[in-house]
């Protein structure tokens, strides 16, 4: 099992980050997002510190998943949205205005699992693809042991645990499926929301960790904070180089300083899923804000300077404490020159 050691901080961050919202003065700028569950302990956090350096302005952050913070922006019910997939052009079409996608930081997308002793599992593309389409139904399966020699697998079914709502978290996963498996691509395929073909769906990261823990057997997908705050084995994946890696952040960056120049030519909205390089995890992400140019003045404005203040090393390196990974250096500057240049009304 890979050990990840979690501060336990995420709860107070979440709960400070509640009770910042129920103490907002009437005198205080609100503004409000909604969007992934990704990246919600790293957003908590960061607006309860910059709450510590502009006391005038309180963001609020529900994680309701990218498709429902998307939805909430594109009908104004927040004022920015979160997202860990670019919204697509249906999506950009429905629009008020122009929507730019911020980098945050990045992240895992981690295989986890919950068997006896909880030993650490090599798995192979072939393998997760089939495990997840329901073909793979036992741990004893001699295709999960080809990779894992040595480990006694419990006679136990394999339950497969996904998200039940609108995901980047399942955008990002069933694009690495998409990409090591034309079965999968052609049915179920790739999106925030697919039809699953077996398994159990479960509401946001948060609740596809609890059903992992509470179930023996279970195998599913989260973010690398979840799997770590909970104390959950992750898989290494065998990479596009044929190389097994564990989710981390080192592997995470690896993953992007394969792909700087195209991400930033991409205006940021870059897949990291299968990037080349023996270290590069290959379901790996950005996350992303959405910031509308029709945004308010008197938001905009302290918004602006908390974008900038994210782009900070102080900033990053808290992303780090939390098991995310730092944008490289190159994707921050470009995004503080994005920042600089959003035309707010």
């Amino acid at each position: 099992m890979q050990k990840i050691n979690f501060l336990n901080g995420s709860i107070r961050f979440l709960t400070a980050a509640i009770m910042m919202s129920a103490t907002v003065a009437k005198s205080d700028i609100l503004i409000n997002g909604a969007g992934a569950t990704f990246p919600q302990p790293l957003y908590s956090r960061w607006f309860s510190d910059y709450r510590k350096v502009d006391k005038s302005i309180a963001i609020n952050y529900q994680g309701v998943g990218s498709s429902g913070g998307i939805r909430q922006l594109l009908t104004g019910t927040v004022d920015f949205g979160a997202s860990d997939e670019p919204m697509n052009a249906e999506e950009a079409a429905k629009a008020k205005s122009v929507i730019h996608h911020i980098p945050t930081a990045m992240g895992a997308v981690a295989v986890s699992y919950n068997l006896p002793g909880n030993p650490a599992l090599k798995l192979t593309p072939d393998v997760v693809t089939d495990l997840f389409m329901g073909i793979i139904t036992k741990w004893t399966d001699p295709r999960i042991g080809a990779s894992n020699p040595g480990v006694k697998f419990p006679n136990l079914p394999v339950t497969i645990a996904y998200r039940s709502d609108g995901s980047g978290t399942t955008a990002i996963m069933t694009e690495y499926l998409s990409a090591v498996s034309a079965t999968w691509k052609a049915k179920p395929g790739q999106g925030k929301s697919v039809k699953w073909p077996v398994g159990i769906g479960g509401k946001g990261n948060a609740g596809v960790a609890g059903m992992i823990k509470q179930n023996p057997g279970t195998l599913g997908y989260i973010e690398l904070v979840y799997a770590a705050s909970n104390n959950l084995p992750v898989a290494a994946i065998k990479n596009a180089a044929g190389q097994f890696v564990n989710p981390s952040i080192a592997t995470v960056t690896s993953a992007a300083k394969a792909k700087i120049k195209e991400i930033i030519a991409a205006d940021f909205k870059l897949s990291l899923v299968n990037s080349p390089g023996k270290d590069a995890y290959p379901v790996s992400s950005m996350t992303w804000l959405l910031v509308p140019e029709s945004m308010a003045a008197a938001k905009s404005v302290p918004f602006s300077s908390f974008l900038k203040w994210a782009m900070g090393d102080a900033a990053q390196k808290t992303a780090e404490s939390l098991h995310y990974a730092a944008l490289p250096k190159e994707v921050r500057t470009a995004a503080l020159e994005r920042i600089g240049k959003i035309k707010f009304k």
